[in-house]
């Protein structure tokens, strides 16, 4: 057995440690940005993610979006009030639930406070176009499994939409269709957080994930 097959950690245990490594730096970022703009971290994901919605979110979808408890996205949404940066108002299909959206300072703020991420796409862009994509790619992956393990929300990724074509494309860079828009795409194309996005029947996402994930 080679010496440092012997002598070194489980690789998994090396990636792991690797991205806790990039979550301090993110933290740090998070609260630098956040603190500048006079609000938390939290505070500042609520902004980010009802920017990030065409349609209003009630308290609970918030909570759940973000992996947060209630109470604390009660609160965060509370001090985001009286700052004067989210409004309540009635929910659409329901008059009796309240939902949140953003008052135009909210939105003009949301915008100052969703760079503060930008810094690993400075550090992304060190890495040649095609490491790019199977990075992404990969993320996907473990997005997808964090997800199926119920560690994280589910996200509007291009693997569960009914739209997704996984291999349906033309050539081998872009192996992949979207349906919506008629076009085929490449793996440095895939989205984390789609507008457009329907989630597939069950069965459909899981027949596409095996096509995709062996590609």
């Amino acid at each position: 057995m080679p010496i440092f097959d012997r002598i070194s950690t489980p690789i998994e245990s090396r990636i792991a440690n690797g991205f806790a490594r990039i979550n301090t730096a993110m933290r740090s970022r998070a609260w630098s940005q956040a603190a500048a703009n006079g609000l938390t971290p939290t505070q500042a994901d609520i902004l980010n993610l009802l920017a990030s919605r065409t349609a209003l979110l009630r308290l609970s979808s918030v909570a759940e979006q973000l992996a947060i408890t209630a109470a604390t996205a009660s609160d965060a949404v509370s001090a985001l009030v009286t700052k004067g940066l989210v409004e309540k108002t009635r929910a659409a299909d329901d008059g009796r639930a309240i939902a949140l959206k953003l008052t135009k300072s909210g939105a003009r703020l949301a915008v100052t406070v969703a760079d503060w991420s930008s810094f690993l796409g400075t550090a992304a862009q060190t890495l040649a176009s095609e490491e790019q994509a199977v990075l992404l790619k990969l993320i996907v992956k473990m997005i997808r499994e964090l997800q199926e393990r119920g560690e994280i929300p589910v996200n509007r990724m291009c693997a569960t939409c009914k739209y997704f074509g996984p291999n349906e494309g033309d050539t081998a860079l872009t192996p992949h269709y979207c349906h919506f828009v008629k076009a085929p795409f490449g793996n440095q194309h895939l989205r984390l957080d789609c507008p457009e996005h329907e989630e597939a029947e069950k069965t459909v996402q899981f027949r596409n994930w095996a096509t995709f994930a062996a590609s």
